[in-house]
């Protein structure tokens, strides 16, 4: 009997160039969804759920910060960092080009490069891999998708409880 692996749905959009300027909203899950890089604190009134990022956390917020400055052409204009994954709104502009320039194909798009360089960096400094295989990404059409995607960001510790990435631990 010939072995069948499962069929991945690709995470593409055909025929798009990731490499053109726009917004993205971007996930990036932890392997099993496991919570490790933050909990959220707070329960309500008055103290409003919010994120505390654990040593994996705050290691992938400084190297979300760090990528600001060593990409040229794009901008993370705001992420927020849950238990179990990272949302990211990112901004490319021009031609999509980085400071480590190389031609422009869907696998080495800035969008997929951002992300596989951040994992790459966090890695290296956990000693070992967190992250699922790939990632999500949603391209903004519009400006009340650009609006409701960082509300969503904004939102996220809010609705932790909620959120469709949350799971028992």
């Amino acid at each position: 009997m010939e072995n069948e692996f499962p069929k991945r749905k690709p995470i593409w959009l055909p025929e798009f160039d990731y490499s053109q300027p726009g917004a993205y909203f971007i996930t990036i899950c932890t392997q099993n969804r496991r919570r490790m890089l933050s909990q959220i604190v707070g329960d309500g009134l008055p103290d409003v759920p919010q994120t505390e990022l654990s040593q994996y956390g705050k290691i992938a917020d400084a190297y979300i910060q760090q990528l600001n400055d060593y990409y040229a052409d794009i901008e993370v204009e705001q992420y927020v960092i849950m238990p179990n994954h990272i949302h990211i709104m990112l901004i490319v502009s021009e031609n999509g080009t980085s400071r480590t320039p190389s031609p422009t194909t869907r696998q080495n798009a800035i969008v997929s490069r951002f992300v596989s360089t951040f994992k790459r960096f966090c890695n290296k400094e956990y000693g070992c891999n967190i992250w699922q295989r790939g990632y999500y990404d949603h391209i903004i059409r519009s400006r009340a998708d650009h609006e409701e995607h960082l509300r969503y960001i904004y939102e996220n510790p809010l609705r932790w409880y909620y959120d469709e990435l949350y799971i028992e631990e």
